[in-house]
């Protein structure tokens, strides 16, 4: 194993980590800003409202997300009306079109999650929020959507991780993400062991981050729900 070609090379890997991370973290925020109301509404909102947002969040968790990829890169340049219109000058670049894919795929599987977690809410708390007099949007906004974040954070925190893994795929359509990093430099030294063990060690050190964060909220978030000391004195009743 020759570490030369690598520690010669790190630039590459370097503007490969900051397109992943910038590709990542912007679809996963916009993507969950869009989550949120679309769960909300898959809840709450009359069949009229639910039919779109049940036919997009199964077109994006049933088709792959290469596919849905190929499908805007290559795809949207077929369509006229969209070359002469104001937005062709984004989506003829790579590099949004793999952000608009995977804002809208982790968007997909996000609403899923949090309809999954609004729907767990209890019953309980639903009743103690409309006998205090909240309104329904106050209780979404003070009641349900803060118990449901917390809810959902497991399952959300492997969406981030696949979300991390899937943007791997940007660099078929020329992103020089983490893996087209490891792609470039084994076409110019036809080192595949060297390249792409890089590129993974790059990844299971996010993915280690991700999940050092994850547990360090899920602390914070459940800290109400740990059991007291047993250092602290009992106080007894008296007799």
């Amino acid at each position: 194993m020759d570490l030369s070609i690598i520690t010669n090379n790190i630039g590459i890997y370097l503007e490969g980590l900051q397109n992943t991370l910038i590709l990542v973290s912007i679809s996963l925020l916009v993507g969950f800003l869009i989550a949120v109301p679309l769960a909300i509404l898959r809840i709450y909102g009359n069949d009229l409202v639910q039919l779109p947002i049940r036919a997009f969040v199964y077109f994006f968790r049933g088709t792959p997300l290469l596919v849905q990829m190929f499908l805007v890169y290559y795809g949207f340049g077929q369509f006229e009306l969209l070359k002469t219109s104001f937005v062709w000058p984004l989506f003829r670049e790579a590099y949004f079109c793999a952000l608009f894919t995977f804002t809208l795929n982790t968007a997909a599987y996000t609403t899923e999650i949090l309809r999954g977690a609004i729907k767990a809410t209890p019953h309980g708390e639903i009743e103690a929020a409309l006998a205090a007099g909240m309104s329904r949007l106050l209780m979404i906004r003070r009641i349900i959507l803060p118990s449901a974040f917390r809810r959902a954070l497991p399952a959300y925190s492997n969406e981030i991780i696949f979300m991390l893994h899937g943007s791997s795929l940007a660099s078929v359509i020329t992103i020089i993400d983490i893996t087209g990093a490891a792609r470039i430099i084994n076409s110019r030294f036809y080192s595949p062991y060297e390249a792409f063990l890089t590129a993974a060690l790059f990844y299971l050190a996010i993915t280690f981050f991700i999940v050092f964060l994850v547990k360090k909220l899920e602390t914070s978030w459940y800290a109400h729900l740990r059991p007291q000391s047993a250092s602290k004195p009992v106080i007894e009743a008296p007799l």
